[in-house]
């Protein structure tokens, strides 16, 4: 049966930790928009080359971009069970993603709201640009990338409770702990 999960969260929540481990333990395959932007910057695509200036300077990749690669992602997939780690980030790809999603009938288990202070998640990341090398984790960007987050993401979390999938996870547990609670938000765990 085809199915999926979507992790909501602000950077540095914990959103592709637990993406990860949930897709290893359910067998899904992990969309993460970052890292699949990443890579195209890494290899210097076309995609990449439009993408850098934007992630460096903490801005969000316009909704066209992003939404032809999950189109893609999803097309190559005969029978998707997915995580959307980071996807959707705004109203417009949230509405494009549940077209997306009854097209391919695809069934929506939830959608995970992974969240922690805002001063916690400077620090979470500051220190994974230090221990990844990653250009765009300096304090500058961060800060940038939660403001860009409060505005544009946010209203996902009013449209995600509106349709009764949304299921909010404290992400300041140990990662045993987070992972427990999502497993319990799901209906995996008694």
């Amino acid at each position: 049966m085809a199915e999926a999960v979507i992790f909501l969260g602000p950077p540095g929540a914990g959103k592709g930790t637990q993406a990860k481990r949930l897709a290893a333990d359910l067998g899904f395959r992990q969309l993460s928009t970052g890292e699949i932007l990443r890579s195209h910057v890494a290899r210097g695509t076309e995609l990449g080359r439009l993408a850098k200036p934007l992630m460096d300077a903490g801005k969000l990749v316009p909704d066209e971009i992003i939404l032809g690669i999950i189109g893609e992602e999803l097309a190559a997939m005969p029978n998707p069970r997915v995580i959307f780690d980071g996807f959707p980030r705004t109203l417009a790809q949230a509405e494009a993603l549940d077209r997306l999603l009854a097209e391919r009938q695809i069934r929506l288990l939830g959608v995970l709201l992974v969240t922690a202070p805002e001063e916690e998640l400077i620090r979470r990341l500051l220190g994974r640009a230090q221990q990844e090398g990653r250009s765009d984790d300096n304090e500058e960007t961060i800060r940038a990338r939660m403001v860009e987050y409060r505005q544009k993401t946010q209203p996902l979390v009013d449209y995600y409770a509106r349709t009764g999938s949304l299921k909010e996870i404290n992400g300041l547990g140990q990662v045993e702990e987070v992972y427990q609670a999502i497993q319990a938000a799901l209906g995996l765990r008694a």
